[in-house]
């Protein structure tokens, strides 16, 4: 019988709980300066601050690339820009697609895999946008790195398809929806370029998958070996 007074937070991997708690945390101390709650009056400028300091731009990749130096206070925007958000609610849904995928990806690759594909799709994620979409238009928010685990989920879908000898293209339904949903939203509201970073993510951790999903590795080793 199940335990009644078991925490519904053993269901999930310990990481995709950290990643989430130190998410919402960083935002919630933001919401409590803007409205006085700590900090003081300096609190109220906090978020545009962290903006600043940890969000992800294009001219920052080019002026690297260009000069040939490559600083850590500039390299760690590939990454740091997917812990900080604008709003109160991009965080929220950003949260919800990370405990959802992020279960998801943890019990059937572990726990590595999820902080690897999160973080290699928010590098992914940034680095399609600095090529493809450049300007000096700022990148925050996770969504680049849970699309990624939505990758990564994607890429179990597809291979359970396989297995079952169901059509795989199936397995991209989800992502087609939420482009979808972004597509509705953008000629409604106005288009953003972030949804070149979110598809990027997505596909960085769709192919990370080959290589972190159990037995993948031999699978791709059986491959090569079918081709020579």
């Amino acid at each position: 019988m199940q335990d009644q007074n078991q925490s519904p937070f053993n269901a999930l991997p310990p990481v995709v709980v950290a990643l989430v708690i130190v998410i919402l945390g960083i935002e919630i101390v933001f919401s409590l300066g803007a409205r006085g709650f700590i900090g003081g009056p300096e609190a109220v400028g906090w978020r545009l601050s962290a903006l600043q300091e940890y969000g992800f731009g294009a001219q920052y990749f080019w002026w690297m690339w260009e000069s040939g130096t490559w600083p850590f206070d500039l390299l760690k925007r590939f990454v740091t820009y997917a812990f900080v958000h604008g709003a109160f609610t991009q965080t929220i849904f950003v949260c919800v697609f990370l405990l959802a995928m992020g279960k998801m990806v943890g019990e059937a690759m572990g726990e590595i895999a999820v902080v690897l594909i999160f973080l290699g799709s928010a590098i992914g994620g940034a680095l399609a946008y600095a090529l493809l979409v450049g300007g000096n238009v700022a990148l925050i928010g996770g969504f680049p790195a849970v699309y990624g685990l939505i990758g990564g989920f994607t890429h179990l879908l597809w291979l359970s398809l396989a297995t079952v000898g169901a059509q795989q293209y199936r397995a991209f339904s989800l992502i087609a929806f939420l482009m979808g949903i972004q597509l509705l939203f953008g000629l409604i509201f106005g288009g953003s370029p972030e949804w070149v970073a979110d598809l990027a993510g997505f596909g960085t951790g769709f192919v990370m998958s080959f290589f972190l999903v159990p037995g993948g590795w031999a699978r791709i080793l059986q491959k090569l070996r079918q081709e020579r």
